[in-house]
């Protein structure tokens, strides 16, 4: 593991081509090559891309791929990968989307808990169980929430196949 190769600003945040000199592009363009031969390597690489491409949204360079290069893949499998952007907490992984009535009775079950220990407990976000807290309230039915069918790890392995950089290793 080089957690400095993949944490490098440059990766992080890769710069246009029209904003850069050619030196800098050069740059860009060695230590992306040098962490995509890294990655493409590593034992885990086929688990690592469908996780970054289908169950978290995470940033930076990953699984040999870029933030755009993930949305890019997401659009031609027909996913979204939702993101909680609240300070509150971070996005559920896996598992699709928490019961209304699962919150609820935990907030029975657990009345001295803090809406955060009630997200720990039932591996979600803080602002999910606020969400169904103030629904419960208000006397509104939570929103139904739409499933979308997760692709296989040969559909995400193959839509890498057909990325550019995927070609270049």
């Amino acid at each position: 593991m080089a957690p400095e190769m993949y944490q490098d600003e440059i990766l992080l945040s890769p710069p246009s081509r029209r904003e850069v000199s050619a030196d800098q592009w050069r740059d860009y363009l060695a230590k992306r090559r040098a962490a995509h031969r890294r990655c493409a390597g590593c034992d885990v690489f086929a688990e690592c891309l469908y996780r970054a491409v289908v169950e978290v949204d995470v940033s930076g360079f990953l699984a040999c791929t870029s933030e755009a290069e993930r949305r890019k893949l997401r659009r031609e499998l027909g996913i979204e990968v939702q993101v909680d952007s609240s300070p509150y907490g971070t996005a559920r992984v896996g598992g699709g989307p928490v019961d209304h009535e699962a919150v609820i009775a935990a907030r029975r079950a657990h009345p001295d808990e803090t809406c955060r220990q009630l997200a720990e407990r039932l591996g979600c976000s803080t602002s999910t169980i606020k969400r169904h807290l103030r629904q419960e309230r208000e006397g509104r039915a939570p929103a139904a929430v739409a499933t979308m069918e997760k692709p296989s790890m040969e559909q995400v392995l193959d839509a890498f196949d057909r990325l550019e950089s995927a070609r270049r290793i």
